[in-house]
């Protein structure tokens, strides 16, 4: 990718926030669909149990949240793989997890920003995340990463082919490599 981003002409600065707005719009929607699948989930399990549980509105905030760690992982070059003749099994792989590791320390870091605004100790802040429901939390971070692996797949492949050639191979003509 950095070949040829180097040969690709700068935009101008509105049209590349018009870019990464679409970006951001693109991977917070996957996220949010994904988010609100396991939420429905969570909601299921409970609700066999006699436990009402149905926080929908968190699953759009955490999705814009992760959206924009995303973005700015990009931003960073987070996961960039130097090897431009490995398969391109092991970028995928690498991407995915060096995006959620970020994505998990992120997501930390917001747990203390909030319990610092709700006057709770660093303890207090992760032992939700750590403590009681550290099953969740790691499931909630292998879950995570198989969301991120075909994301990042779609994004490399598309990096491969082209410019737009694979968007416009899935939604669009499916012979667009002709």
């Amino acid at each position: 990718m950095a070949a040829t981003d180097a040969l690709r002409p700068k935009l101008p600065l509105h049209q590349r926030a018009i870019n990464e707005f679409k970006e951001l719009f693109v991977v917070t929607s996957y996220l949010f669909v994904t988010l609100a699948a396991l939420n429905l989930m969570k909601t299921a399990v409970l609700h066999t149990h006699g436990v009402d549980y149905a926080l929908w509105g968190t699953a759009i905030v955490k999705a814009l949240l992760l959206g924009k760690f995303v973005a700015l992982g990009h931003a960073m070059k987070i996961g960039r793989h130097r090897d431009d003749t490995a398969p391109l099994v092991w970028p995928i792989l690498h991407k995915a997890l060096a995006f959620a590791v970020l994505l998990v320390v992120l997501t930390v870091a917001e747990e203390i920003v909030v319990g610092w605004f709700h006057q709770r100790s660093l303890l207090d802040s992760l032992a939700d995340l750590f403590g009681r429901r550290l099953a969740e939390t790691l499931a909630g971070i292998l879950i995570l990463l198989l969301v991120l692996i075909p994301w990042f797949a779609f994004e490399i492949l598309a990096e491969q082919l082209g410019e737009r050639k694979l968007v416009r191979m899935f939604f669009v003509d499916r012979n667009a490599l002709r």
